[in-house]
């Protein structure tokens, strides 16, 4: 049975990538979902001084086997001030020291979502042009604008939107 790793990647208890991301890796039949919370991964703020003095914290090595354990995986991006969030940006600080290409080239549905109407496409267009030199296989990406107005308990509600991620996730799930 294949195995998803799906990342909400954000720290707030209410993340709306959060619900994205499961919604998202829920949709793979036959598969086993890990949904983490990037909470688990609470480390200090990366530097080279901080790895010198306390080496690779636990938690980065803990993320890493997420990672190396995953058949394929999802990651639902938050954008703060048109970047990643801070917690996730650590936790990819301190995991890509450990070895290698960060992400083992692994298949990738790279997404974003905000309340606003460009879903959080900075930093999904950040991670779609970076991710592949740091050993993803990105197969798939996908934004979702206005996210209180598009989804709900049953899924994303606009047909148009609605189709453009099923191409999306068809395409992941031909190459997991």
């Amino acid at each position: 049975m294949k195995s998803i790793l799906a990342i909400g990647a954000s720290s707030s208890r209410t993340s709306i990538n959060r619900k994205l991301a499961s919604y998202t890796a829920n949709q793979v039949a036959d598969c086993m979902v890990e949904l983490l919370d990037l909470n688990d991964f609470e480390m200090p703020i990366y530097s080279v001084d901080k790895e010198e003095e306390l080496g690779i914290p636990n938690e980065a090595l803990k993320f890493k086997k997420q990672i190396q354990d995953a058949d394929g995986i999802i990651i639902s991006f938050a954008e703060h001030n048109g970047s990643y969030a801070a917690a996730y940006k650590n936790i990819v600080d301190w995991t890509s020291r450990i070895e290698g290409k960060l992400w083992e080239e692994k298949t990738l549905f790279l997404m974003a979502t905000s309340p606003g109407d460009r879903g959080g496409q900075t930093v999904l267009a950040s991670a779609t042009s970076s991710y592949p030199r740091m050993g993803a296989n990105v197969v798939s990406e996908f934004s979702l604008p206005s996210f209180y107005e598009n989804f709900s308990d049953e899924g994303i509600n606009d047909e148009t939107l609605k189709s453009a991620f099923e191409t999306q996730l068809s395409k992941y799930i031909q190459n997991i």
